[in-house]
């Protein structure tokens, strides 16, 4: 039985592959809070578990995908002893369990997106952000650096003068600039958001699960690695997915798929 959620809605999104993970606290702009890094953690655990999911979105309720931590859940922190220096904090756990997560994620972002809330839109494999979305790092402001923040979006293959500009200056940019600079996949407008996100994320769904698992291992695994290194666990990476799915197996179903031009409705006979 899976357990309830209070500022959390896990949404399975039937026969589709695709899962759904609310933040359902639009009165604080879904800020996050120890509740919600305890239910986003139960969630994930319970798309782990089910088998007929391979791609989980994130979304904010309300008016924003997620405007950070909540300033009074973080004084209550800090109030606190200092934890042990080679432990995670709570949300630091959840980066990280949404960054390694074994299925594909992908954050769908409207509104604000801001400090913690950019560095959990960071730790997706996808970013759908709307046009008009404002993400930032307000931390400066108030005279922090940004935790977490800081540390995501400078290892999210943005220029440095650019992350040092969003960091240091303490002004949001738009889901359209955000795209230019390469910190989302796409900015399309908030209207279309959803429903793009969605058809996106049912078409990874549809893939094989044995492919996308490996896809993944290979970035996660492979990411902070030399090049050479990365290159020698690739093949090793694609040995293992042999002993799972044979790729070449349906070699002339594709290409005759694909005549005429790319065809995103292909699907291997052996994926349910």
């Amino acid at each position: 039985m899976e357990k309830q959620l209070s500022t959390v809605i896990l949404e399975k999104i039937s026969g589709t592959g695709v899962a759904r993970i609310i933040f359902n606290r639009p009165e604080k702009r879904n800020a996050v809070n120890g509740q919600l890094v305890d239910d986003v953690m139960s969630a994930l655990e319970a798309v782990r578990a089910d088998r007929e999911i391979n791609v989980v979105v994130t979304k904010g309720n309300g008016p924003s995908y997620c405007s950070g931590l909540d300033l009074y859940y973080l004084r209550a922190q800090n109030e606190e002893p200092p934890a042990d220096w080679d432990k995670f904090s709570p949300t630091a756990v959840m980066f990280e369990a949404v960054r390694n997560f074994a299925k594909v994620t992908i954050a769908q972002v409207h509104g604000y997106c801001l400090g913690g809330g950019l560095a959990l839109m960071n730790s997706h494999d996808l970013v759908i952000a709307a046009a008009n979305a404002q993400i930032g790092m307000p931390e400066i402001l108030r005279g922090s650096f940004g935790q977490m923040a800081t540390s995501t979006l400078f290892h999210a293959g943005v220029p440095m003068k650019k992350a040092a500009l969003i960091q240091l200056g303490g002004q949001n940019i738009t889901g359209t600039e955000a795209d230019r600079l390469g910190l989302v996949s796409m900015a399309v407008a908030e209207a279309e958001l959803e429903t793009v996100t969605l058809k996106l994320a049912q078409e990874i769904a549809s893939r094989h699960p044995a492919a996308l698992a490996n896809a993944k291992i290979a970035v996660q695994m492979g990411r902070d690695l030399s090049l050479p290194q990365a290159m020698r666990l690739d093949q090793l990476v694609g040995a293992r997915q042999r002993l799972m799915v044979d790729p070449l197996g349906q070699v002339g179903e594709y290409l005759s798929s694909q005549k005429g031009g790319r065809n995103p409705d292909y699907r291997r006979t052996d994926v349910k």
